[in-house]
């Protein structure tokens, strides 16, 4: 591949391209060429602009839902970031059109409300009560500090209250509640019998019968399209080596030393936030409401919950969980070391605000010996130093392999075994690094495949790495007949098996159109057969595939039943007959059903109401992207 951009890149007009290049970047700067000067705002709705940081986290945000749904079922191409990009965008724009909107109804969060929903919320819960470690620790994992969370959580919100409203606005009307009852409590009486598969003769299947079965359906005996692949892989577990022992317990003094091990302090509090319109004498007069409370022996979790401007820790008493010193601001720190377990501080000032401090409980750190903690620590030291080494190496394959014109070079470079794969398809299933989408997508591409190139250095899953060379490619071919002569032969056996059923239960519902009872034809048969008087669409009583075909069938026209067959792909068939059909009746239907009918129907006219608003908002909102 090298050689071809270098063949590309001697002429006179490539460097002169590449000089103007990079006098672009010195004049202007790489920010003004890559992001287009100071103002990173990405869109605009109404005026009010989108910002690129937003984007940028809701994309984070996909990304983080995607590996949480899939696991070890995720394609690692769908997370790139020009596949997430689009999505993310348009839904920043339907939510930031719809906020608008809910700002203009005037609709509105309170701070009581938003620390209500934030203790209810069970994610932050250990044993049914708020956690404020947890909290923090939820947050901080998904991106949000506590400030972002709340500002979202304001926003769902808003946007819930103006769905609740549309949702609340509709209602159906007595005559829609009666035709949808009319249809869905409608019930049918049926008879029918059952004939289990035949038996597949496959011995019966003659070789004129295979024969002309391959010739005339080739399509189904093609082998598809596949490669066979040269490949390397690099992995963690390559690098792994035997660990120092004195680098172990180097990494024992620190781990012993780390904040598990420390002794820890539980400590609530109550902040008292000053107001950006409030003045420095009403502020003080706050802090000495509260701090008289304190003195007056009022119980210091009902304070928090009456005062505390902290709405994450309010609703909990106060409580922040356990600190080993460096949790909190040094002035709070300093008053916790001081104060005894139980005791509470006077005012305590910081950038937040004034806090006032207990220590509910103080617990010692107590370390595992070293042999404990060997294991741990052993695999830690290695996966840090193999990280950096496969890290480092996987560098030095991609320009090996940039520069080759196949992978012997990189792997007898890089000490490593060149590896050659089973022929894949396009959609190829299984385990290992050759499976992930973006190897086979590689594999498959044009710069691979037909112009003899190596692919990339894809990362194939954690930690793992894979190059690929195609070294042979399998053109589309039908398969040979006598390796796919026991498979006709069986799908001809099957097939005719399936034939000579149906005909058996043609034969059956003609005698049962000519008077024949479903209970004398079933004895004839020998086969079993049931009968569902008042059968509901919804029945369990009945198989789904009968029940479909039952409620398809036209209702019976005076005396005459209706009598119809379905075979199933095992080789089944039933033959049914529908004897009469009852329209439901809203004033027969129980009342839970009734009021389930409401809501479904509510909920049906709510949300295409809703779609019809974000529909009609976007189309009036000024939106540009930038």
């Amino acid at each position: 591949m090298l050689q071809d951009i270098r063949k590309s890149t001697q002429g006179t007009a490539a460097k002169v391209v590449i000089g103007l290049i990079v006098l672009s970047f010195a004049l202007f700067g790489i920010e003004s060429i890559l992001v287009g000067g100071s103002d990173n705002s990405i869109a605009e709705i109404n005026g009010e602009p989108i910002a690129a940081q937003e984007l940028q986290q809701a994309v984070d945000l996909q990304r983080r839902q995607l590996i949480s749904m899939l696991g070890d079922n995720l394609d690692p191409a769908m997370l790139e970031e020009q596949r997430l990009r689009p999505q993310a965008l348009d839904s920043l724009i339907g939510r930031r059109v719809m906020l608008q909107h809910a700002a203009d109804l005037g609709l509105a969060t309170s701070s009581e409300q938003l620390g209500a929903v934030v203790a209810g919320m069970e994610q932050f819960q250990i044993d049914g009560e708020f956690s404020p470690e947890r909290y923090r620790s939820l947050l901080a994992s998904a991106g949000y500090t506590p400030a972002s969370f709340r500002n979202a959580l304001g926003e769902d919100i808003l946007l819930g209250q103006l769905q609740a409203g549309l949702l609340g606005s509709e209602f159906a009307t007595a005559s829609e509640l009666a035709l949808n009852a009319r249809f869905l409590a409608e019930q049918r009486d049926v008879r029918y019998l059952t004939l289990p598969p035949l038996e597949a003769d496959v011995a019966a299947v003659s070789d004129e019968a295979i024969e002309a079965h391959y010739r005339d359906n080739p399509e189904a005996y093609t082998r598809p399209e596949s490669v066979v692949l040269n490949y390397l892989v690099l992995t963690a577990e390559d690098f792994f080596q035997p660990v120092d022992e004195a680098a172990l317990q180097e990494a024992y003094q620190l781990e012993i030393g780390s904040y598990q091990y420390q002794d820890e302090s539980r400590v609530s509090h109550v902040l008292l936030e000053p107001g950006s319109d409030q003045s420095k004498a009403d502020f003080q007069s706050r802090v000495d409401e509260v701090q008289s409370a304190l003195d007056a022996g009022r119980d210091f979790a009902e304070v928090a919950e009456a005062y505390s401007d902290d709405i994450g820790s309010a609703s909990s008493g106060g409580d922040l969980g356990f600190t080993a010193g460096d949790a909190f601001p040094e002035p709070m720190e300093t008053a916790i070391a001081e104060l005894e377990e139980g005791a509470v501080s006077g005012p305590v000032e910081t950038d937040a605000g004034v806090h006032f401090i207990k220590v509910t409980e103080r617990r010692s750190g107590e370390a595992p010996d070293f042999e404990e903690l060997r294991p741990m620590l052993e695999q830690r030291l290695q996966q840090r130093e193999a990280q950096a080494a496969l890290l480092s190496t996987v560098e030095e394959l991609r320009d090996l392999a940039f520069m080759a014109d196949g992978l012997a070079q990189p792997a007898e470079k890089l000490g490593l075994e060149l590896q050659r794969s089973e022929p894949l398809t396009r959609d190829a299933r299984g385990e290992g690094p050759l499976y992930a989408r973006a190897v086979l997508e590689a594999a498959f591409s044009e710069e691979v495949l037909e112009e003899g190139h190596n692919s990339e250095v894809i990362e194939a899953g954690p930690e793992q790495f894979v190059v690929v060379h195609v070294a042979e490619h399998r053109e589309p071919a039908q398969r040979p007949l006598d390796e796919v002569r026991e498979e006709i032969a069986r799908t001809i056996a099957e097939e005719r098996a399936r034939e000579a059923r149906l005909a058996e239960a043609e034969a059956a519902a003609e005698a049962i159109r000519g008077g024949e009872s479903v209970e004398s034809v079933a004895r004839r048969l020998g086969v079993d057969w049931q009968v569902e008087l008042g059968a509901r669409r919804n029945s369990p009583a009945l198989p789904r595939a009968l029940s479909q075909r039952l409620f398809s069938l036209p209702a019976p026209q005076g005396d005459a039943s209706v009598v119809d067959v379905l075979l199933a792909d095992s080789g089944e068939a039933r033959v049914l007959e529908l004897v009469r059909v009852s329209p439901g009746s809203l004033e027969q239907m129980p009342a839970a059903e009734q009021q389930q009918l409401r809501q479904q129907l509510r909920g049906e006219y709510g949300q295409t109401l809703q779609a019809e608003q974000r529909q009609g908002l976007r189309e009036r909102a000024e939106i540009t992207v930038l």
